[in-house]
């Protein structure tokens, strides 16, 4: 394949999966300029390994795993061991949820997968967007019944770090 068709392809790819690299660069990132950051990183690191992919596993699954390990390398570097305050968003939720209350709860629920280590917020990312345990278990790089038992103890983590927010803990 030419240099040209390789890039057309790849940028088709990109542009067909590109949510799967906002996404991991908003729960690595805080701030617009850090996501922004990530984001070209991420494609730079995907360009760079392109040639390379086999095509034994779905594009949209090797992206992740590139996704990821670029931003964890990325997050690795630039750790800083400040401790974000808890947003102020109402916990309680009325049943007819504005737009602005449904963003403030997104908003909670990805403050909350950012207190996960790194490992905890691959895994769960790849659950909400809706990836086999099989895809899991590749992409994450863990056995299959490993999934299961890592995605529930990852779920009530989840639970008692929103629940410590509620309660000012």
């Amino acid at each position: 394949m030419n240099s040209e068709d390789l890039k057309s392809e790849f940028v088709s790819q990109i542009e067909k999966h590109q949510g799967i690299i906002y996404k991991v660069s908003r729960m690595y990132c805080d701030k617009d300029q850090c996501q922004q950051d990530l984001f070209q990183d991420i494609l730079v690191q995907l360009w760079q390994s392109y040639p390379s992919f086999s095509k034994q596993s779905k594009f949209s699954t090797w992206m992740y795993r590139v996704a990821l390990n670029t931003a964890i390398a990325q997050f690795r570097k630039d750790k800083k061991n400040n401790e974000d305050p808890v947003p102020d968003i109402p916990i309680s939720i009325p049943e007819e949820e504005s737009y602005k209350e449904k963003e403030s709860r997104k908003e909670l629920v990805h403050w909350a997968i950012n207190k996960l280590s790194k490992a905890e917020k691959a895994i769960i990312i790849l659950y909400m967007d809706d990836y086999t345990y099989e895809e899991i278990s590749e992409i994450a790089g863990i056995t299959l019944s490993n999934v299961g038992v890592k995605i529930n103890r990852i779920k009530t983590k989840l639970q008692n770090i929103l629940k410590g927010a509620e309660y000012g803990l």
